[in-house]
């Protein structure tokens, strides 16, 4: 039994290494603010003898460091991350950004925590103010502003395709009405990228997409749909990209769907609509 309490006491010490590590490269990543985080840790140390009593208090002990490990995490990671969601509405910031040799690493990371963060949803959503909603916000919040610039279009394309994949996978894997404030950052984040032919020849490209859009729009949410529209307009303005998708996107077209949002109440939601039907007629006329 002492064999067994040793082996819990060892992963745990392991695990909590890997938390202090994760930490300082979403610091060095994100912001300075979450530099230090791993001179915090404090290293279980290693059981040469003792009692079962003592080898328990230590794996609790252990255990216990790590989650105050995790929470200090998350709640410095929402504060500089949120930080840096409002600093990076400046193009400026965001080659400051990309410059660093960290961005990488930082977008790798930022699609790895959105991830886990979905899979992590049982019911509608955790608190919308809690520290991990936050943190995951800022995230797609930043993802959105680089790809509001030219040069962080270009980057995501070509460096960062599998953040891409990420977003588009995690769009079909949210239900309908479920976290929509991520669902429209990461909208939001893919219309920016369809701004760079490349970005929106990739995206479309991506197998499930246009079933991936019809789905999404079908969302209670009218932000959501909006963002939606937004994106398929991106696609059917664009005719290098839509001759590819023509077949589908007409066959499949959800038109009683958009008929009925663009008499929505929402006035935002009810011009786009109507602006898509126009391009819709426009595109049946010129063929």
């Amino acid at each position: 039994e002492k064999l067994a309490l040793r082996q819990q006491l060892h992963e745990a010490k392991q695990q909590l290494l890997q938390q202090a590590e994760y930490c300082t490269e979403m610091g060095a990543a994100a912001c300075t603010l979450l530099w230090g985080v791993s001179s915090s840790e404090e290293v279980v140390k290693a059981i040469l003898g003792g009692e079962k009593l003592a080898l328990r208090q230590q794996l609790h002990e252990a255990k216990q460091q790590l989650l105050q490990q995790a929470e200090y995490c998350t709640e410095m990671g929402a504060a500089a991350c949120t930080l840096l969601w409002g600093v990076s509405s400046s193009e400026e910031v965001v080659k400051a950004i990309l410059g660093g040799d960290k961005a990488l690493k930082f977008f790798n990371i930022t699609g790895q925590t959105m991830e886990s963060f979905v899979k992590s949803l049982d019911g509608d959503v955790k608190e919308l103010d809690s520290d991990e909603n936050q943190f995951v916000f800022a995230l797609a919040g930043i993802v959105t502003n680089v790809a509001a610039t030219a040069c962080g279009r270009e980057f995501l394309v070509n460096s960062s395709r599998v953040l891409l994949d990420t977003i588009l996978q995690l769009l079909g894997d949210l239900k309908p009405g479920q976290c929509p404030k991520l669902k429209v950052l990461m909208l939001m984040s893919l219309y920016n990228m369809s701004i760079n032919l490349k970005g929106l020849k990739y995206i479309s490209e991506s197998p499930g997409f246009i079933p991936l859009l019809w789905w999404l729009l079908s969302d209670p949410d009218a932000e959501v749909c909006l963002h939606v529209l937004r994106l398929v307009q991106s696609v059917v303005l664009e005719p290098e990209v839509f001759s590819k998708s023509a077949s589908e996107f007409q066959s499949s077209l959800p038109l009683q769907r958009i008929l009925a949002v663009s008499k929505s109440r929402n006035p935002h939601l009810q011009t786009v609509a109507q602006e898509l039907l126009e391009d819709l007629r426009a595109l049946e006329h010129n063929v």
